[in-house]
């Protein structure tokens, strides 16, 4: 599942030690600390990493975080500050091998009395950086601007990602080469290419990145990593922010450390559902991107005017197979075949924000000029630092997703469901189906998702949601809401944008500045008109 993902690509591819250190936990840094373990608390796998992170949190709450000035190649510039966090690769052994988490902040800019903790980010994933959240403070976001006198905003990278023992999985150069093979197969041959390119990549990443660390790129090592980000940072409680995919993380840290949340907001939500995470969660995916493009298509035609790209959803489709089918032939400027072109225009369910620029280039292709499309879909190769972000980042996504769940290893169930699906929901659904499958050829074991419940503790969670999502379905929203009691929906109507809380929509923008700033929620679920549609 692409959760804020980057350009898509398609493969071308001693046990009474820790039970005191729990003691120490709670009472330096969280009330009663009563860490659960979800659906398989009794399980001696299970309580072991609940000490283990126990013991590590009460070591960071000892340590705390040297801030310094950021290094000048991280570009975070004054007054933003970094630092690291020790953390075990496993913890159901804390004391054995340790990685370096990469975490960064803002201060507040209100008063002592003002501050109210830490807002800790996630920006989703998979593979995704937060270390660009203190900058809504220094850009003075206004957005951010009441929020940002109350509380730090505190990025991270999650283990894997970034300045955080990155891992790897390709040669980055090797992974950015274009033009790949069209994502949609017109035989048998062309899925058993990429079947064999899925098995390789799934090798690659053993071999790039070890399977020691591999095993344990899951998403409950990372809340416990946040928690003890959380007592590293001299935090009780943690207030935190996830969209997309680190809604998912969330989710997982609240059903793990619920005692130890205090606020949390989290916004364009993952279905938590065990029996979703992550195949079905793809497949609703497919569909979901489908009728988000189709919002974009109709935009389009109503502003024909404009684009003259056909005044109906059907003329839009039609310039859109031709563009593919020209491109698969002979790839723009000799490497934007259809798999880049989808790379590109897949941003368009994504966000409202690339509505007209994705719309603009296709229009200027269509009237005799391709470069601006060119341009935007085409992988720079000599972007080093930037082609190695992106590789890391995908191979963060699969990592997890992969190491996560047990997923199908039946090619014919693959084949089977996503042959199904692409009859009616063509747009994203063979690529999606390629950059999952290595999962289906995973080389470490793969764990049992956590059910996702209100345990003791647990805070009322805000929220958001467009009702039109691609990315994460509205009815992962409401799955987990009815996961968390005493949380509250908020819903954007006839909106589908990724990511709300970064929207200007005064309706959502007041409910996240009044749960941040006094912890109250409306007394029921409420519903907003959509954010202005963009204007060509």
């Amino acid at each position: 599942m692409r959760h804020n993902r980057p350009k898509s690509r398609v493969l071308a591819f001693g046990s009474a030690g820790f039970a005191a250190a729990a003691l120490i936990a709670g009472a330096v840094v969280a009330p009663a600390a009563n860490a659960q373990t979800g659906q398989t608390a009794g399980h001696g796998q299970d309580r072991a990493a609940a000490q283990g992170a126990a013991l590590t949190a009460a070591r960071a709450a000892k340590a705390g975080i040297d801030w310094q000035d950021c290094p000048t190649a991280w570009g975070f510039a004054k007054p933003v500050q970094c630092g690291w966090v020790t953390v075990p690769i496993d913890y159901t052994k804390p004391n054995g091998k340790k990685i370096k988490l990469a975490v960064d902040r803002a201060v507040s800019t209100g008063t002592a009395a003002e501050r109210q903790g830490a807002l800790v980010y996630n920006p989703g994933g998979p593979g995704g950086s937060g270390m660009r959240f203190p900058l809504r403070v220094t850009t003075k976001n206004p957005l951010w601007v009441n929020t940002s006198k109350a509380y730090d905003f505190v990025g991270f990278d999650p283990r894997g990602v970034g300045h955080s023992a990155p891992i790897s999985c390709i040669d980055p150069q090797e992974f950015v080469k274009a033009p790949k093979a069209d994502p949609v197969p017109d035989s048998t041959a062309d899925k058993n290419a990429q079947r064999k390119l899925a098995r390789e990549y799934a090798d690659g990443c053993a071999k790039r990145t070890g399977r020691t660390m591999l095993a344990q790129m899951t998403t409950p090592n990372t809340a416990r990593d946040l928690d003890v980000i959380r007592a590293a940072l001299g935090e009780k409680k943690l207030n935190y922010l996830g969209v997309s995919y680190g809604t998912y993380l969330g989710a997982v840290y609240g059903t793990l450390f619920p005692s130890h949340l205090r606020r949390m907001i989290v916004d364009s939500v993952v279905n938590p559902a065990r029996d979703n995470i992550w195949y079905e969660a793809n497949l609703g995916q497919d569909v979901a991107f489908e009728g988000r493009w189709k919002d974009w298509e109709d935009w389009v035609a109503k502003n024909d005017a404009a684009f003259h790209l056909g005044t109906t959803r059907a003329a839009v489709q039609a310039k859109w197979l031709e563009l593919r089918a020209t491109a698969k032939k002979n790839p723009l400027g000799g490497v934007v075949g259809p798999a880049e072109l989808l790379g590109f225009f897949q941003s368009a369910p994504y966000y409202d924000s690339s509505w007209v620029p994705v719309a603009t280039a296709f229009s200027k292709y269509v009237a005799g000029d391709p470069q601006p499309l060119i341009d935007a879909a085409s992988p720079d190769l000599s972007d080093t630092a930037g082609n190695i972000s992106s590789e890391n980042g995908n191979a963060v996504y699969t990592a997890v997703e992969c190491t996560d769940a047990k997923w199908p290893t039946s090619w014919a169930k693959w084949d089977k469901d996503n042959t199904a699906l692409n009859k009616k929901y063509p747009f994203l659904t063979w690529s999606n189906a390629w950059m999952n499958l290595p999962c289906a050829t995973w080389p470490v074991k793969q764990q049992s998702p956590v059910e996702v419940k209100t345990g003791k503790g647990l805070p009322p969670v805000l929220i958001v949601q467009s009702q039109r999502d691609a990315a994460t379905p509205y009815e992962g929203a409401v799955v987990l809401h009815k996961s968390f009691k005493g949380s509250r929906l908020i819903t954007e109507k006839d909106a589908g944008s990724h990511g709300v809380t970064g929207l200007v929509n005064p309706c959502i923008n007041s409910r996240v500045d009044a749960y941040l700033l006094t912890g109250k929620l409306d007394a029921a679920d409420f519903t907003c008109t959509p954010h202005a549609t963009p204007v060509p």
